[in-house]
């Protein structure tokens, strides 16, 4: 078996995740039976339960308070529309978890310690719309409104509900809204002022302590995201030390001491600690965590004051740590090999220095390489020094592999974040541009043999470079892109239109020019390069129809491509279909690129 396809079949697990009246009990996401599913684990007796076994993978779920239930999110063949689903700890049937709610769109959950529960959902019709059910009781609606919303946290005591919402139209920044759960309002926080400020805000949660009804919520305020601590019954706001030069997200320590902190910068992480047990919570000592170099995904503190984490690099695999200096969780069977370093490359584009993650092929030289520019999706996301398998096939099968921050990724501040708006592709792909610029002018990229590809908005940049820049590329492989920008629209689900609306400014009936500027089937006719595309027939973000669309126009003109169609949604949690949809998108690039010059004889 190759390197490549062990890192994709060694057994990984996430985050373990544990109930906070039941903290032996957890559960977690495994790839164990080579499908990505949820599985308990009873820390006090070791063992560990696959509780869900379904054709297409299951990944969303929680445990209740007291750990006796757990909970899973059931939609059809990945396309997130669905119910949630619970069973024993332990083991035993499944049943509705909310019997009278019909099938819908996650928009969050909250649990309470007393029984009471908060669902989100959302729906085309309907928009979003909160319930909440009391232990024996009905569900009753407490929330409705047309904009993208979503359950933020439920209070230690479960009497108030924090809500993140858009009802100003900036589907971008999100205000908080603190209620009973009657829906009554207590308090109000909106950093857009209406929509007229870009300053988002997001719920972090409630302090983890009877009586205490403070909320942790994060903000922009100094131009990246910072936490600060909120009463919603006073309307006092702490802010906390704003050092640290990156991103900044925090949790509270379980009784409430101190809070954990997650900082984000220049596509590393670290962990730290802030107590708050002094009178002033604004005057808290802020110490650093023992981790290693490299990408923290994930982190909880747990009730001994220590913090389990998820770690990676680029060159190695991902490990559950805690910074008591174990492994938390050490899956069994093969071991997914290293890979390569990245280098960190910084380069000035037009709007400002863009930072880019270059890796080159083991044991290939100085180069120029063919490579690949593996873009990443979101668009509010961002490539950091994290392992992954996708980029780490590439790598052995010869190719260089860059990974562009282009304005829009998250980590590099607001203004970055928020600069795609309106000419929403066409940024990202003058960042991309001055990156692959720098990769020829320093000798690493061929430009004979040069790749574009990512998946999900990564896609959609794919599809819509190679239209608008033609001779930049010799391939192009997009995976669940956006290929019709108006018709993806139509399809999508609700909370998607809301973002494109604040990304485009307006409507396609609003802004026409807008939405056809930052399309890729405009540019369909100016593809020279071959185009492979894979794609979901159930994907409810990137729908299978507007793909549909632009694929009959190479056809219609003879454009070299290969589409790939499968059964599942945005993506696959299938072990065995990842690796084949990777085999094809390297063996479709192989076929299509040039072969490597052969030196002149003498020379």
């Amino acid at each position: 078996m190759p390197d490549w396809e062990k890192r994709f079949r060694a057994p990984r697990v996430g985050l373990p995740h544990w109930a906070p009246e039941a903290p032996d009990r957890s559960v977690f996401v495994s790839n164990a039976t080579g499908t990505f599913e949820l599985y308990t684990w009873d820390r006090s007796t070791g063992e560990q339960r696959q509780a869900t076994d379904r054709p297409n993978g299951t990944v969303d779920g929680a445990l209740s308070p007291d750990g006796a239930w757990l909970w899973w999110f059931s939609d059809t063949d990945g396309d997130e529309f669905g119910v949630w689903m619970r069973q024993p700890f332990g083991g035993g049937p499944d049943e509705p978890a909310v019997p009278g709610l019909d099938p819908a769109y996650p928009a969050g959950l909250a649990m309470g310690r007393d029984g009471t529960v908060v669902v989100g959902r959302m729906t085309d019709e309907a928009g979003t719309t909160i319930h909440v059910v009391r232990p024996g009781g009905e569900p009753v609606e407490v929330y409705r409104h047309r904009q993208s919303a979503g359950v933020g946290d439920l209070s230690h005591d479960s009497t108030l509900l924090a809500i993140e919402h858009t009802e100003h139209g900036d589907a971008m920044h999100s205000a908080v809204r603190v209620t009973r759960l009657d829906g009554s309002v207590v308090a109000e926080l909106d950093d857009t002022e209406g929509g007229t400020k870009e300053l988002g805000l997001s719920v972090l949660g409630f302090a983890p302590v009877a009586g205490d009804p403070r909320l942790l919520i994060g903000h922009q305020r100094l131009g990246r995201w910072q936490p600060m601590i909120w009463n919603p019954l006073t309307g006092e706001e702490t802010e906390l030390p704003s050092s640290l030069p990156g991103d900044v997200h925090a949790e509270w320590f379980p009784d409430g001491s101190g809070l954990m902190i997650a900082h984000d910068h220049r596509a590393r992480s670290q962990l730290w600690r802030y107590d708050l047990t002094g009178d002033d919570p604004s005057g808290g000592e802020l110490v650093r965590l023992d981790t290693p170099t490299g990408t923290i995904s994930g982190a909880t503190a747990r009730p001994d004051g220590t913090v389990e984490y998820l770690w990676s690099s680029a060159a190695e695999p991902p490990q559950v740590r805690s910074t008591a200096g174990r492994i938390v969780l050490d899956p069994p069977g093969i071991r997914a090999p290293g890979s390569v370093p990245v280098m960190d490359v910084w380069v000035e584009g037009p709007g400002g220095t863009v930072h880019a993650l270059v890796q080159k092929p083991p044991g290939g030289g100085d180069g120029p390489f063919p490579t690949v520019f593996d873009i990443h999706g979101g668009p509010t996301a961002h490539d950091s020094d994290a392992f992954a398998a996708g980029p780490a096939a590439w790598l052995d099968h010869g190719f260089a592999v860059v990974r562009v921050n282009y304005r829009g990724s998250t980590g590099y501040g607001r203004a970055w974040t928020d600069a795609l708006k309106h000419r929403v592709g066409l940024i990202e792909l003058e960042d991309i541009a001055a990156v692959r610029d720098w990769c020829l002018e320093y000798g690493l990229a061929d430009p004979e043999r040069l790749v574009l590809t990512g998946g999900s908005w990564g896609g959609y940049l794919t599809l819509l470079g190679v239209g608008t820049m033609p001779d930049s590329w010799a391939v192009g492989v997009a995976a669940v892109p956006v290929a019709d920008y108006v018709a993806a629209y139509d399809d999508e689900m609700e909370a998607l239109k809301a973002m494109d609306r604040t990304l485009l400014g307006g409507t396609p009936e609003e802004v026409p020019e807008r939405w056809a500027a930052s399309s890729p089937i405009t540019y369909v006719d100016q593809v020279r390069a071959p185009v492979y595309i894979s794609a979901g027939v159930n994907d409810p973000r990137c729908p299978i129809r507007q793909i549909e669309n632009y694929v009959e126009r190479l056809a219609a003109r003879g454009a070299v491509h290969e589409v790939y169609r499968y059964d599942a949604g945005h993506g696959s949690l299938v072990v065995e279909e990842r690796i084949k949809q990777v085999a094809q998108e390297i063996r479709f690039a192989q076929r299509h690129l040039p072969p490597k010059p052969t030196p002149a004889a003498g020379g």
